[in-house]
């Protein structure tokens, strides 16, 4: 099993006629490649037998260079399971890694975006992870979309969806989320004015990719989100920061902006803001499209959670406004059913989408067809709709449960009010300032928060702390809270 995994000829070299016996080759080789950092600690071996076949040699040779490895500490044998690079190499492998690593670093220049936080860390088993308000992936469908995605797999007619297809995503997918947003949203949306992504942040990319050019004026929200910050300056933005207050981004600070520069796009999140939850108020919504008509630039309109509002009638999008002509609306599946489901989407006018599938298309020539194919089944049948019903009675109830632990561990602590929708609260902090610092102890105690000075503008401390609850069980709720406000 391991020999057809492992080319070994092609690794260890053997020099016939060299004064190094044999065996002291192979055991060399096989350091070399340790040290190289290709065979990792717990990597297997092949057997004796399997070794000797393969590098056509007597397994007696095999069986003296594992010897040789196994008492250097290079090699540990396992009763009845084989034998594997040690957990535990000798001392200088260390050394000698750093010196491989600074030997192959590029000799060219590349750029590399300025990422706010590490959205990769692996925590450790049992730690309760506070998110920015994600799902929670053990509700997600999973079963019903493991079966679509076998019926299309069966369908007589599936050699069509192996081959390239639009870069705006197939026709199907793009139908059935045509049809929620009418439905559930109020937009006005038909196929050719969808393009498919994967997930939002896709969305967000060539939406930018599309839009900007060096020097153009893009206004956001202050606090916000950093990630869409990133994207814009990567393409030679200038970003101008607008506070947010408790109805949402300041409009009267951003129609002063707008006599005096002319802005190319305003990026916001008015369903619920990115960070604070809060709702932008109606009045400053009709502000909004109003100025954009007026000044002639973009709204990025970002409703990445549009589906869980818990308190009062859910707001339609900007995008539902009658005048909206200049908005550009983005979305995401992946709240729906899982982040790992990489569907997102972008709803603008014709033209504009033409270009971002034309831009779609040279990174990446189309979506994952069959996947789109699966989902769009399970819309279409109203199996996502169901979901969504569960998912929603789930998450009202863990938010109700937020509310009372908050009150209970940390009532003196941190003052907070309670969102009308999303799936995070925000809470502000009385006595902490650094929530990097405070991020670090909780994370020793077992429980992982987000510093939010990347969500300033200016990096300043915001004093505050964004609490993801949809993903958490009651339980796991009330041990993170409990351990907040105790480190508190």
């Amino acid at each position: 099993m391991v020999q057809k995994l492992r080319p070994w000829k092609t690794i260890l070299s053997i020099e016939v006629h060299s004064d190094k016996p044999v065996y002291r080759q192979i055991a060399e080789g096989i350091i070399a490649e340790i040290k190289r950092g290709r065979f990792k600690p717990g990597t297997p071996l092949p057997s004796t037998r399997q070794l000797a076949e393969s590098l056509t040699v007597n397994r007696k040779t095999i069986v003296l260079a594992y010897e040789d490895l196994l008492a250097e500490g290079w090699l540990t044998s396992v009763y009845k399971k084989g034998t594997f690079v040690s957990g535990k190499l000798p001392q200088e492998t260390a050394s000698y890694r750093d010196h491989t690593r600074e030997a192959v670093r590029p000799g060219f220049s590349f750029n590399a975006p300025l990422l706010s936080g590490d959205p990769f860390i692996t925590h450790k088993k049992n730690t309760i992870v506070f998110d920015d308000g994600l799902p929670d992936v053990r509700l997600a469908p999973m079963n019903e979309l493991a079966r679509s995605y076998r019926r299309i797999f069966q369908q007589n007619t599936r050699w069509r969806m192996m081959g390239y297809g639009n870069p705006a995503g197939c026709d199907r997918i793009r139908g059935a989320i045509a049809d929620m947003l009418v439905r559930d949203r109020g937009l006005r949306a038909d196929t050719s004015h969808i393009c498919i992504t994967r997930g939002s942040q896709m969305a967000l990319y060539l939406t930018a990719k599309a839009l900007i050019q060096k020097g153009d004026y893009i206004a956001v929200e202050d606090p916000g989100y950093a990630p869409a910050w990133t994207t814009f300056t990567q393409f030679g933005a200038k970003l101008l920061p607008l506070k947010v207050d408790a109805e949402g981004i300041c409009i009267e600070t951003l129609e002063k902006l707008c006599k005096k520069k002319q802005l190319k796009a305003i990026y916001v999140t008015p369903h619920h803001q990115f960070p604070t939850t809060v709702s932008m108020k109606v009045d400053r919504r009709i502000k909004l499209v109003e100025l954009s008509n007026q000044y002639g630039f973009a709204i990025i309109e970002d409703d990445y959670d549009h589906e869980f509002h818990f308190q009062g009638k859910s707001m339609l999008p900007l995008a539902s406004l009658p005048n909206a002509a200049n908005v550009i609306y983005i979305s995401s599946l992946s709240k729906l059913v899982a982040p790992s489901v990489r569907i997102g989407y972008i709803l603008a006018p014709g033209a504009f989408i033409a270009a971002v599938a034309a831009h779609r298309k040279m990174i990446d020539v189309q979506g994952d067809s069959v996947m789109e194919h699966a989902v769009a089944e399970l819309m279409e049948e109203g199996a996502i709709s169901r979901h969504v019903r569960k998912a929603y009675r789930i998450y009202g109830e863990r938010r109700e449960s937020m509310e009372v632990l908050l009150q209970h561990y940390l009532g003196d602590k941190a003052a907070f009010t309670k969102p009308a929708g999303g799936l995070a609260y925000w809470i502000s902090l009385r006595d902490v300032t650094d929530t990097r610092e405070l991020a670090t102890v909780l994370l020793w105690k077992g429980v992982s928060v987000i510093p939010t000075e990347q969500f300033s503008f200016g990096g300043a401390s915001l004093g505050a702390l964004r609490l993801g609850y949809a993903s958490l069980t009651p339980e796991e709720l009330e041990k993170g809270i409990r351990i907040l406000g105790d480190v508190l």
